[in-house]
């Protein structure tokens, strides 16, 4: 159960940062992970967990053997409740030096919230295919086709947003007109509503070619449509099971076009691949390429510190957009 409570402000060890946190989000694994231990029986490793992984706000403090930050410097924060009892619903978070990266003056604490999971996922997914690129620039997947399933989402919004920014040909799926406009506003160039249309008819007449890489967040639901759409050599990058535990595959026509499934959880994606998700994603925060709000295709539903149990219970019922915590 979650409620609120009061701590002694933190103090940070060799290596780590103390934040006074000005905006905290809330992921779907944040819920789950919640959810999760008490099904579980309260199996956690701490007593008390404070939730969210990611945030935003300002470095407070710099503890011993930490360099490149100071006092009064903005920052975006990830993972902070990964494997440890302290997340970014509080005032002050101390966290390790790593998982916490500048944020250019010109971005809100609002969108520094909001790009951890999401956005480092949506990296991921993008740069996954067998011939890259393995890092996201301006140009780096110009001609390639990626289709981005479950556009109005915030890992969908995140995707079409680096995938346009690095050049690649958006093609994204949703289910209502409501969510068309998210994903217009988010720069999808085409916007296929799969309930009232053939999806796969109509993104193969968009890419003829077929789509390179597929973003998708409901595996077992699209199979059949990213079969059928995918090139040779396609990836199919999956970062969630939204619409079925299990799925199965046509084996044969995925093995003559020499495709991959890929499987994305964000939290043990490799060391390497992660620092350069970290480095590209703060790029293009620098070039103004994610961007948050309604006008962006990602409406944003905020709540108090006090509420956080409810902004929860939003992310579970399936709320369209971001939902975000005001802390500080």
């Amino acid at each position: 159960m979650l409620r609120l409570a009061e701590r002694p402000v933190p103090e940070p060890g060799p290596g780590e940062l103390r934040v006074k946190v000005k905006v905290s989000a809330v992921n779907p694994s944040d819920w789950k992970a919640r959810e999760e231990g008490s099904r579980l029986g309260g199996t956690s490793p701490f007593p008390e967990i404070v939730p969210n992984q990611d945030g935003a706000g300002i470095v407070d403090a710099v503890g011993p053997d930490v360099s490149g930050f100071e006092a009064g410097q903005r920052v975006w924060l990830l993972e902070a409740a990964r494997q440890r009892p302290t997340g970014t619903a509080q005032e002050y978070v101390v966290l390790p030096a790593e998982r916490v990266v500048p944020l250019p003056g010109q971005a809100s604490f609002d969108l520094g919230a909001t790009l951890g999971v999401p956005a480092l996922t949506a990296h991921r997914a993008l740069t996954v295919a067998d011939q890259g690129p393995r890092q996201l620039v301006p140009g780096a997947l110009r001609g390639r086709g990626v289709l981005v399933s479950g556009g109005a989402g915030v890992v969908g919004h995140a995707a079409i947003e680096l995938a346009r920014w690095a050049g690649a040909e958006v093609v994204t799926t949703v289910s209502s007109d409501e969510k068309a406009v998210l994903a217009r506003a988010a720069g999808a160039h085409h916007v296929v509503n799969y309930r009232t249309t053939n999806a796969a008819e109509a993104v193969r007449k968009i890419c003829p070619d077929g789509i390179d890489v597929v973003v998708e967040v409901a595996p077992a639901a699209n199979a059949d449509l990213n079969q059928a759409v995918l090139a040779p050599y396609g990836t199919i990058a999956v970062y969630a099971n939204n619409g079925g535990e299990a799925m199965t595959v046509p084996l044969r026509p995925l093995m003559a076009a020499n495709a991959r499934y890929q499987f994305i959880w964000v939290y043990t994606v490799p060391k390497a691949a992660k620092a350069q998700a970290i480095e590209d994603v703060s790029a293009a925060v620098a070039a103004g390429a994610l961007r948050v709000g309604e006008e962006a295709g990602l409406p944003l539903h905020r709540f108090p510190l006090e509420c956080t149990a409810d902004a929860h219970a939003a992310v579970e019922a399936g709320a369209v957009g971001k939902i975000l915590i005001d802390v500080g």
